[in-house]
């Protein structure tokens, strides 16, 4: 299915005007921030091991915000490949006894269903991924949702808004942490790598550069 394609189903389903400032920022899709952490850079064989998600509000002035945030450490998938490096990267302990992950299955579903209810009270009808490096965040989901055979995804399948690209364009940093300075956001690079901290941090980078674009006038809600 080509992307134009899927875009046009998308606008048969919302009859007339979409009906919400979100809703018309995007076409009728809802900015979700996810962040995964994994065993590896190989989404069909390596573990999803952390998934977090951050919901995307937008105020009474048009400026967006990171409201609600979602986090679970993860149970490597039956078979699933996890690299030492990766570890080590992550910091990540499978045997810490204050660990608590949950199945690929319950993290998706929770996450989802929250994800849902965003979309529905904001107006639009689908989720849209943000991510820093964005691709990387989708795959890993998209092979979740297969191996979990979630047939409600509330998440376009391939397009995506990456950070990465969006920092290169107005700060001239690709790497978050110094995207993140550029931008005036706090950043702790202690507390990196683990997904709830950089999914907040790349929901507050993301926020800030569409706010900032609407503030030199690059967009405005419009009417017609």
């Amino acid at each position: 299915m080509s992307d134009d394609h899927f875009d046009d189903e998308l606008e048969t389903s919302l009859p007339g005007k979409p009906r919400s400032p979100m809703a018309r920022r995007f076409r009728g899709f809802l900015p979700v921030v996810i962040d995964v952490e994994c065993g590896g850079f190989n989404s069909a064989t390596d573990a999803l091991l952390e998934i977090a998600a951050v919901t995307i509000g937008m105020d009474e002035q048009g400026l967006l915000y990171p409201q609600d945030t979602l986090f679970f450490r993860v149970e490597p998938f039956p078979g699933a490949n996890i690299e030492p490096a990766a570890l080590e990267f992550t910091g990540i302990k499978l045997d810490h006894p204050l660990r608590m992950a949950v199945s690929e299955d319950h993290a998706l579903h929770e996450i989802f269903r929250s994800v849902r209810k965003a979309v529905k009270s904001s107006g639009c009808k689908r989720a849209i991924l943000v991510g820093h490096n964005s691709s990387f965040d989708l795959g890993f989901l998209n092979a979740a949702i297969a191996r979990c055979d979630i047939k409600r995804n509330p998440f376009h399948p391939f397009s995506s808004f990456d950070t990465a690209t969006l920092a290169g364009l107005a700060y001239g940093q690709t790497v978050l942490a110094k995207a993140c300075q550029a931008a005036g956001i706090d950043f702790d690079g202690r507390e990196a790598h683990s997904a709830r901290y950089d999914t907040e941090k790349t929901a507050e980078l993301f926020c800030g550069i569409v706010n900032r674009w609407r503030e030199m006038g690059g967009w405005e809600e419009f009417d017609d």
